[in-house]
């Protein structure tokens, strides 16, 4: 048994979006902290069970299939996760609720989500599990090829990759707010999450994990082990991946979501 769209729709805009911005910052605060661990687990679990499967294709259906981990815990556990939270556009654009909470939430859940990235980042470093005397573990050779690879994307790459994979996030707990039952939620996260990191689109927050996971690799192996990876460092990271990820994982549920549901459900909630 499930929702149907409209009523999902109208849960959002008048309940669930009205929660979320009048939440005190320090609630947002660590619900962010909490979302950017859980989106970090889903991705050392990906990056673990990526490692030695030699078939592009196999590879990427397996990663995808695991990170959805993250945004299951999320959504069952409990957390504020900013992609998620770009739906707040709906419910904004309907006037249920107002700017300042709005901007409110987003601000203080895209830091946190970043703050949680970077602790769970740096635990990782600690367990050594990407360390093979002075060189690296296949564990630390896929984390380390992830993280590089990112870093190389042209800034439209990282855009266009962007906006395709938060129209599946969002898409995602879309579903999962649909569905009754807690299997439900987790059956309907599972499918658009697979797609989206199958598919090789790219998530600002877990980018929040997986290239400083690398950073702090680089930093802590010998030179010789990582001199291969050119394209990581903090510079490429911020500038060539986090900020156009961060602004297509905006524009793409805003062009094919958020504007289209306002328009098809803004009477009903009337």
């Amino acid at each position: 048994m499930s929702f149907k769209p409209a009523e999902v729709f109208e849960s959002y805009c008048c309940t669930t979006s009205l929660a979320k911005t009048k939440m005190t910052p320090t609630k947002l605060l660590l619900l962010g902290i909490l979302a950017g661990v859980f989106i970090g687990f889903g991705a050392i679990f990906a990056t673990t069970a990526m490692t030695g499967v030699t078939v592009l294709g196999l590879q990427k259906a397996i990663g995808g299939l695991v990170f959805c981990v993250g945004l299951i815990l999320v959504v069952v556990a409990g957390a504020e996760l900013f992609t998620g939270n770009v739906l707040l556009l709906i419910p904004l654009m309907e006037k249920k609720i107002d700017s300042s909470g709005f901007l409110k939430n987003w601000i203080i859940v895209y830091f946190a989500n970043f703050i949680g990235s970077l602790l769970l980042a740096w635990i990782f470093l600690g367990t050594d599990l990407w360390r093979a005397g002075t060189g690296l573990t296949p564990i630390g050779e896929q984390a380390m090829s992830i993280a590089n690879a990112k870093s190389g994307l042209t800034w439209g790459q990282a855009f266009f990759r962007g906006m395709l994979c938060n129209i599946l996030v969002d898409l995602a707990v879309i579903m999962a707010m649909a569905a009754k039952s807690t299997a439900g939620k987790i059956m309907a996260i599972i499918f658009p999450i697979s797609a989206f990191v199958a598919s090789g689109f790219e998530h600002s927050i877990a980018n929040m994990y997986f290239i400083p996971a690398g950073l702090f690799i680089k930093g802590a192996a010998a030179a010789d082990a990582v001199a291969k990876f050119s394209n990581l460092n903090w510079g490429n990271f911020l500038f060539n991946n986090l900020i156009p990820v961060t602004l297509g994982n905006i524009i793409g549920p805003l062009l094919f979501l958020c504007i289209p549901y306002y328009y098809v459900y803004r009477k009903k909630s009337a």
